[in-house]
């Protein structure tokens, strides 16, 4: 027995879809929780962030010394670490080194046990990369000598998960679907809620320690049924499904992203991997710790009827970095050898400041863009041809936001309610783009609302995009004030005008 802390559990990945549902229920559970991140804003404003047993501890899983540090103390830990991303070159290399530094750190801070969440799948020549590179961090971290708990899992089903979102967009969107072959693959999925309840049950388990489990439903099924749950669960036609050889899975990402939010960088190793059986083998589990596997329909219909309600806990698109803090602070970005343009509107409402908040929050998704929202489907739909992600993520909820949220094809940079709000643009683009909403109250009936577009040229190609955009500038910004007017059913005391940007900028 170390002499750490025996109720702080270090968790890597809180701001993933399963870390941010994990810590919050470890709190409940009467954990103290220590949780890495590389952007702790991304935490700070979750409810349970005020939490007095919680600590956020910025880290990056590729520095071992400070991820030695944040072990120091623990008695347990969670790795809940995957790099698929557009960010990332060499996932499969990248987990190694991260998986590495973690195996070691835990050595030297004498933790008890590793937790680990990764992929079915037998070890076989045709196995996909994503699927092989979760069988060799398991490896990795085993090379230390602190016991590693292996929990292996197909198909997670459950609200936000990329898994679930792909079959939803495909289902919806699709009544005739050309497959691949993989569409009768068989699989064995596991909702969130069994996910979450057998990583909190193997943290004080004995039995359980060290040892490899598969998890999964009871019911073995293929994706092609997967497809027919789902269409009945969402009340849609039944679905014409139509295998075919030809499409191979690097087609087949393609089409699923142009289909789905999910960039093609993930979709890739994802659907490489439904090539291959994954099925539970072993059930020990399910004595050991016991509960109420949901089946697959009652999986989809939680988590669909939680996405209809706007009630997505965590989501896949949450994962992801803010740009970095010194393009974001105002002034000209010296730092970076260019000059940063700006494009500023302005309007006085009617209206108090948290009034306006509410419409300025609850923009994109399903409210739109409150003016042209045929200009912002076709800016979507043309990033998603060059490899974007588009517009298609939408958002999580209707009204809240919070930083490192996904907004169509923004990111959630910085919400100061009910003052400010700035998006970092991701759609792809030759420089850095920032959205931003400021709002001044007056008088509780007179606000100041600005609207201010701020670029950061990369290139040859930057100064003309910057060009290129402006004349539409007048015609969406102009119209999109008017609209939140609109939205609010409130007077118009001045504006909309565009004025002068503040000094340091062009």
């Amino acid at each position: 027995m170390s002499n750490n802390d025996s109720r702080t559990i270090l968790v890597a990945g809180a701001t993933g879809y399963i870390g941010g549902r994990l810590v919050p229920r470890l709190l409940n559970a009467g954990y103290r929780v220590r949780a890495i991140c590389r952007t702790p804003a991304k935490l700070l404003s979750r409810p349970w962030a005020a939490h007095p047993e919680l600590e956020i501890y910025p880290a990056d899983l590729l520095d071992y010394e400070r991820i030695t540090q944040a072990a120091a103390g623990c008695r347990a830990a969670y790795y809940l670490i995957h790099s698929m991303g557009p960010q990332v070159l060499d996932f499969a290399a990248t987990d190694r080194k991260a998986a590495a530094n973690f195996a070691t750190a835990a050595e030297a801070a004498n933790l008890e046990e590793i937790i680990y969440l990764g992929g079915l799948g037998e070890d076989e020549p045709d196995l996909s990369p994503h699927l092989r590179s979760r069988a060799e961090v398991t490896k990795v971290l085993r090379q230390g000598r602190v016991p590693v708990t292996v929990l292996r899992a197909a198909v997670i089903i459950g609200s936000g998960s990329a898994s679930f979102e792909i079959l939803r967009y495909l289902v919806e969107r699709l009544p005739i679907m050309i497959t691949p072959r993989w569409v009768e693959t068989p699989c064995q999925p596991i909702a969130i809620r069994n996910v979450l309840h057998y990583l909190i049950g193997c943290l004080d388990n004995e039995v359980t320690r060290g040892k490899t489990f598969d998890i999964g439903q009871e019911e073995v099924v293929t994706y092609r049924r997967l497809m027919e749950i789902y269409a009945e669960e969402a009340g849609l036609r039944k679905r014409l499904i139509i295998p075919v050889p030809l499409l191979t899975p690097r087609l087949s990402s393609y089409w699923i992203s142009l289909v789905t939010p999910v960039p093609s960088e993930l979709a890739r190793p994802l659907t490489e991997g439904l090539r291959n059986p994954v099925v539970c083998h072993d059930f020990l589990i399910r004595a050991l710790l016991p509960q109420r596997l949901l089946d697959c329909r009652e999986a989809i219909r939680l988590a669909l009827e939680r996405t209809q309600h706007y009630r997505v806990e965590t989501s896949w698109s949450d994962a992801g970095p803010v740009p970095l803090a010194e393009w974001r602070m105002a002034g000209d970005p010296h730092w970076a050898g260019g000059t940063e343009h700006r494009d500023c509107w302005r309007i006085v409402l009617e209206a108090g400041a948290e009034e306006v908040w509410q419409a300025v929050a609850s923009i994109g998704g399903m409210t739109g863009w409150y003016h042209a929202n045929w200009l912002w489907r076709l800016r979507g739909f043309l990033d998603r041809l060059v490899g974007g992600i588009g517009l298609q993520r939408g958002r999580r909820g209707p009204v809240e936001l919070y930083p490192g949220d996904a907004l169509d094809f923004w990111r959630v940079c910085e919400v100061d309610r009910p003052r400010h709000l700035q998006l970092a643009a991701e759609m792809k683009l030759p420089g850095q783009a920032l959205l931003e909403f400021h709002i001044s109250e007056d008088t509780p009936k007179q606000t100041e609302l600005l609207l201010i577009a701020r670029f950061l040229p990369r290139g040859l190609l930057g100064p003309l995009y910057w060009r290129a955009v402006m004349p539409l500038h007048r015609y969406v910004f102009n119209g999109m004030l008017r609209g939140i007017a609109r939205r609010l059913q409130k007077k118009t005391l001045q504006g909309p005008k565009r004025i002068r940007p503040s000094s340091g900028s062009k």
